[in-house]
């Protein structure tokens, strides 16, 4: 089978396999990929929690919830958007190797998660947010190379500088403009597609160099949190545009779930930081009248 991408207008061409095999099990470079993300992720959480003076052992429990919780989260998430095949395909729904987890769904199973350890546990919910989030965003950078390895979660045609081409036989989701614009290479077909899972990755990137230089000047706890759901939430909305595996809502004409959800959480997290961006204000008028 043809594993060839290519970069054209870079100049790359890679020669990547979706697994690979040790003792005769055949382990997917996908499932690889998302591990070393989450352990990435924790292991920048842990490394900010000892920093900002926080418990690493509260961190370890948390990890331990969340993971399961995010797995299963991001998996729901995408077979609820996809219930026509997996109502059809029961049995799917376990297949994680084939790929098939939507990063928003895993993100309010954490979410809720980390609500539920912190009442339990009586600490403090916007902290851990923010200690947690920066992890998170290591991760999704990390996890989206999954997406690479699979051939899928890719964008329409595009003939621009980042132009990535897809043998046919292996990539997921080609849709009808893909195929007329289909390049022959050698004898072998190519679909030319936007790298969406590039154009993510380095989105979360900046986002988080601009975290780690706004951190120290942070207002109040959960500050960070809702800065990466606004940050996120734009990029989202703006790269979903441009998938062609979209997940969509059909009672809504079939808008993207990822840009509905990305706006609502925008919203919500622009409202958050208002609120209390002035009730820091009220506050500091009133030491100063006092005064």
């Amino acid at each position: 089978m043809n594993t060839t991408i290519r970069f054209p207008h870079l100049g790359l061409t890679l020669n990547p396999g979706k697994s690979f095999t040790v003792f005769g099990i055949q382990i997917a470079y996908y499932g690889v990929i998302i591990a070393l993300a989450m352990l990435s992720g924790a292991l920048v959480a842990y490394r900010e929690a000892k920093k900002t003076g926080q418990k690493v052992d509260d961190y370890i429990d948390f990890t331990l919830y969340t993971l399961i919780a995010a797995i299963i989260g991001a998996r729901i998430y995408y077979v609820i958007f996809e219930w026509d095949y997996y109502s059809a395909h029961p049995l799917e729904i376990f297949n994680l190797r084939a790929g098939g987890l939507a990063i928003y769904g895993g993100v309010l199973a954490s979410v809720l998660t980390l609500f539920i350890f912190t009442k339990v546990k009586k600490l403090k919910f916007w902290l851990m947010a923010d200690t947690a989030v920066q992890g998170l965003i290591i991760g999704q950078i990390i996890g989206r190379w999954g997406n690479f390895f699979n051939r899928e979660a890719f964008g329409g045609y595009t003939d621009s500088l980042f132009a990535m081409q897809l043998p046919v036989s292996e990539a997921k989701g080609i849709t009808q403009e893909l195929i007329e614009h289909l390049v022959t290479i050698d004898g072998v077909s190519y679909v030319q597609v936007h790298p969406t899972f590039l154009y993510e990755g380095v989105w979360n990137l900046l986002l988080f160099i601009g975290i780690c230089i706004y951190k120290r000047h942070k207002k109040f706890d959960g500050e960070i949190f809702a800065i990466y759901l606004i940050g996120y939430g734009v990029g989202r909305f703006i790269i979903e545009g441009l998938r062609t595996d979209q997940l969509v809502i059909k009672a809504l004409g079939g808008i993207a779930a990822s840009q509905v959800l990305s706006i609502i959480l925008i919203l919500l997290a622009a409202a958050f930081v208002i609120y209390n961006r002035v009730k820091l204000k009220k506050s500091a008028g009133t030491v100063d009248n006092g005064q």
